[in-house]
């Protein structure tokens, strides 16, 4: 999922420097969205995997 982040990271920073706002824009937002998902996914794995110390 990580690897998806980067990709419309890297979109997003394409398409604004060519000027395509809107596609910049929802490149962004799809990025933010799928950066927090991992966060919160990576922090349960930490969670979790330490529970079964």
């Amino acid at each position: 999922m990580l690897k998806w982040t980067v990709i419309f990271i890297i979109l997003a920073i394409v398409a604004g420097i060519f000027g395509f706002g809107g596609i910049a824009a929802g490149a962004a937002g799809i990025a933010k969205v799928l950066f927090f998902i991992f966060i919160v996914l990576f922090i349960l794995s930490l969670i979790s995997g330490r529970s079964k110390l």
